[in-house]
């Protein structure tokens, strides 16, 4: 399953960039989220609770991020288990392009799962997967751009 898609983000590079790399902003964004905590520089691990059809599960996962080109990309690829619903796993390739004052933020997504998950039918997977990514990166958007207009 890939996702492809593109946010414009009223706010410059750097400040998008920074907001990529927080924790706290990460965790605001990832739909159903419950934890996330930095291991280090490049690894987070994480909790997320996720519904996809009838299955909601919980996910204990690592995140890696990879890749980087500060402040212009990076990859941020996670795997995670949710028990007998099974296993998620994928990435996100994220380049952010200037634009004035606003950022061109372009994704391209994979995923796959495994387990119960997988039982249920590539369509209604592809068509789960694609919601939480488009609400990540516009929930994301939101985020960056209401924090900025918040200090102004």
């Amino acid at each position: 399953m890939d996702v492809d898609g593109e946010e414009r983000i009223a706010a410059p590079r750097d400040v998008v960039w920074e907001a990529l790399n927080d924790p706290e902003v990460l965790k605001q964004c990832v739909p159903g989220c419950q934890s996330l905590e930095r291991r280090s520089a490049t690894e987070l691990v994480t909790t997320v609770r996720i519904k996809i059809g009838p299955v909601t599960a919980n996910f204990n996962g690592e995140i890696t991020l990879s890749n980087i080109n500060a402040p212009e990309s990076y990859t941020i690829s996670g795997e995670g288990k949710g028990g007998i619903a099974g296993f998620g796993k994928g990435a996100a390739d994220v380049v952010l392009v200037e634009d004035g004052e606003e950022t061109i933020l372009r994704y391209t997504a994979k995923a796959q799962v495994g387990g119960k998950l997988a039982q249920m039918g590539s369509r209604l997977i592809d068509s789960a997967s694609r919601k939480l990514a488009q609400q990540f990166f516009a929930d994301f958007n939101a985020a960056v751009a209401g924090s900025r207009e918040a200090a102004s």
